[in-house]
């Protein structure tokens, strides 16, 4: 019978984790469709000019404080008791409504239409407030259905999806539309909200569980008293103003996803100009990095369940593994060793991908009770700045190092990488002077003190 208990409790988590994951489904195919076939027809057929389009791309990073916002809205609004699917389905369905009128409009992008530019800028910047309230609310979902020692595990298959949606999208891709015509492509594109919404509805529908009478009650009141008053980016300013474990894993979390990211833009070009690689060579680049990281967060995710390793273990593991990576391929562009770029990328694929379990696991971490969404869109934020700076400096340093003859590409994808290995190393240092215990006991001291002093201002009023 205790095996029996054991075998049932599994296979209840494996599908808890497994519908967990289904949202990254359509996640995935938003971004693989933007980033793999929108940015290709607008500027190779359609003749858009280049920053225009990856413009509109990265718009979406910028949006991310629309993360805390949505956070705190579904903190202290729950919809029929419920904080988080509510907020997720519809953000899915305006977010994958975007994309039936798209084809349309990049089209008449291409025609010349002013009009249709303003409707592009208002698309992206909806679709951009949609993804920062799917990414905040599933997060804050999975961080409050699972418990802290399968977390782990289940961060590593839930991301692991959204690396193979990627994968199952192109095939897609080839498949409905095997050549480009407007036709065509709409049909692709119609696809988008059948695919976002059954991945969204399949997964987290009846997962959450309803909040009614004095437990709704508790929780609304909770989320109003256990974080600073204002507005969400008021509170969140405080926040990291005042709690320097908060502001130091804000910062964390922004040194590596910026170094990371760092190379995102110019890996491809760095093996045409360091070592004169044709495309068939370069392509190959990003999917050794990806299916590294895939591997990683599989192979660190098994580990974390069998066994307890602290997750701020992890994530500094993760730091230096992948800044040994980065050396390694700064190494291959000063001494010209070709050899060295494909290790180099799998081994920093691999460390990235131990780096996301023990990172991600610590924001779930890194919240408070009653304010799980407005601390997670926090983290978010610092995620999508990090992102973003990291696409414009990679282009940037590209210019300012070697359009400008100032160094040869050998000596500055040297320095690039550089750049990105000291990165990972300070921010596995600063990890270690940041804890989740003294996090919320800091914010629990603050918090008292400032009940405190609302107390004795009400009683200077009366």
């Amino acid at each position: 019978m205790p095996y029996l208990i054991k075998i049932l409790n599994f296979l209840r988590a494996a599908v808890t984790t497994l519908r967990l994951a289904l949202p990254k489904l359509g996640v995935g195919w938003m971004f693989a469709l933007l980033t793999i076939d929108f940015n290709r027809i607008a500027i190779f057929e359609l003749g858009i000019a280049a920053v225009l389009i990856t413009g509109l791309l990265a718009m979406h990073h910028f949006l991310s404080p629309f993360q805390v916002v949505s956070g705190r809205i579904a903190d202290r609004y729950p919809i029929f008791g419920l904080r988080r699917t509510p907020y997720l389905l519809l953000a899915s369905l305006i977010g994958s409504l975007v994309f039936l009128v798209l084809p349309t409009v990049v089209h008449d992008m291409a025609a010349g239409s002013n009009l249709a530019m303003l409707a592009a800028f208002g698309l992206f910047f909806v679709y951009g407030i949609a993804i920062a309230f799917m990414g905040d609310t599933h997060h804050a979902l999975i961080a409050e259905v699972t418990d802290p020692r399968s977390r782990g595990a289940v961060i590593s298959i839930v991301w692991s999806f959204t690396i193979l949606s990627t994968i199952i999208a192109a095939i897609i891709f080839n498949i409905v539309r095997q050549e480009y015509s407007l036709v065509a492509m709409q049909r692709l594109y119609n696809l988008t909200p059948l695919v976002v919404m059954s991945s969204a509805l399949l997964g987290v529908i009846g997962l959450e569980k309803r909040l009614k009478g004095e437990a709704l009650i508790k929780v609304t009141q909770q989320a109003r008293t256990v974080t600073p008053e204002g507005n969400a980016i008021q509170a969140a300013i405080k926040i990291l103003t005042e709690n320097s474990h908060a502001r130091g894993f804000f910062i964390f979390v922004f040194i590596t996803i910026f170094s990371i990211f760092l190379q995102d833009n110019i890996l491809e070009v760095f093996g045409a100009e360091v070592f004169n690689m044709p495309v068939t060579e370069t392509t190959r680049f990003q999917p050794l990095w990806g299916g590294g990281v895939l591997i990683g967060m599989l192979l660190m995710g098994a580990l974390s369940a069998l066994f307890t390793i602290k997750k701020r273990t992890i994530a500094a593991i993760g730091c230096y593994g992948t800044a040994t990576g980065m050396t390694l391929l700064a190494l291959a562009a000063l001494l010209h060793q070709a050899n060295f770029v494909s290790p180099a990328l799998i081994l920093m694929g691999l460390f990235t991908g131990f780096f996301n379990v023990g990172a991600l696991s610590m924001m779930m971490d890194m919240t408070i009770d009653g304010a799980t969404g407005l601390f997670m869109g926090l983290w978010g934020v610092a995620q999508a700045f990090g992102n973003g700076l990291a696409s414009f400096s990679g282009g940037g340093l590209h210019t300012a190092l070697i359009e400008t003859g100032l160094l040869s590409p050998n000596i500055a994808y040297f320095t690039i990488f550089g750049i990105e290995a000291m990165g990972m190393v300070l921010a596995a240092i600063m990890l270690w002077h940041i804890s989740v215990s003294r996090f919320r006991e800091v914010h629990a001291e603050n918090m008292t003190r400032a009940d405190t002093l609302r107390a004795m201002e009400a009683g200077v009023a009366i």
